[in-house]
């Protein structure tokens, strides 16, 4: 029979071995954030009215840092021990939220489309399903273009003063069309439900920039006739 010493000396060698093992994590993750905070530096440009042509430059040279997240990722995936993704995840978890987000406006600015889920693990270098190992997950995708609807929408407002009269209304409809595809779902996560609670104020925003420059004659919102 165990002393209550070898028992709890075992619990104490099992803690440490924890510890240590977040620390890695943590050492991973840190430079995880560090470079998402290099891309957003890189894409923060585009508010730029000198920088209003030259999205697809920004874009390029944000994209060669997803390297480095492949990378990131790739080391954590060799740390967490198999089933316990889980257990470890709240240490990476706002970092991807803001990768996808970034991923997913790089896609935008140079396509005008949503970024499926599946395009955007790949280019973070992970998966999309459970049973594959490190993964995104469904609620941190969704989160993540919540976030993209914020940017895009700061856009809207700041294209005009960049003399581009087209770019809010497109960006008016594509969050229109986010907006609907929202609502089709039932969210079970509080901080997801309430974050989607604010999409009404980025729909509500590129409105009213649409508005503006419809009134002033500076856009034509009328669906274009066949042949015109």
């Amino acid at each position: 029979m165990e002393s209550a010493t070898k028992i709890f000396k075992d619990f104490q060698d099992y803690l440490n071995a924890d510890h240590d093992l977040r620390e890695e994590i943590r050492s991973v993750v840190r430079d995880l954030e560090q470079t998402a905070r290099e891309i957003q530096i890189i894409l923060q440009a585009i508010h730029q009215p000198s920088n209003a042509s030259n999205a697809t430059s920004l874009c390029d040279q944000a994209t060669a840092h997803f390297s480095k997240v492949r990378e990131h990722y790739s080391s954590l995936a060799t740390k967490i021990p198999e089933g316990q993704y889980y257990r470890f995840s709240d240490h990476w978890k706002f970092g991807t939220q803001r990768l996808v987000y970034l991923s997913a406006l790089i896609v935008y600015l140079k396509e005008e489309r949503l970024a499926s889920r599946e395009e955007t693990a790949e280019t973070l270098g992970v998966k999309t399903k459970r049973e594959e190992g490190f993964h995104i997950d469904l609620d941190d995708y969704l989160m993540g273009i919540l976030n993209l609807t914020s940017e895009l929408s700061r856009l809207a407002m700041n294209a005009v003063t960049a003399g581009d009269y087209s770019k809010p209304l497109k960006i008016s409809r594509f969050i229109g069309e986010l907006d609907s595809g929202f609502r089709l779902l039932n969210l079970k996560n509080d901080h997801l439900r309430k974050r989607f609670d604010g999409l009404k104020y980025d729909v509500k925003r590129c409105e009213e920039v649409v508005y503006d420059l419809t009134i002033r004659g500076l856009v034509n919102t009328e669906p274009q006739q066949k042949g015109e």
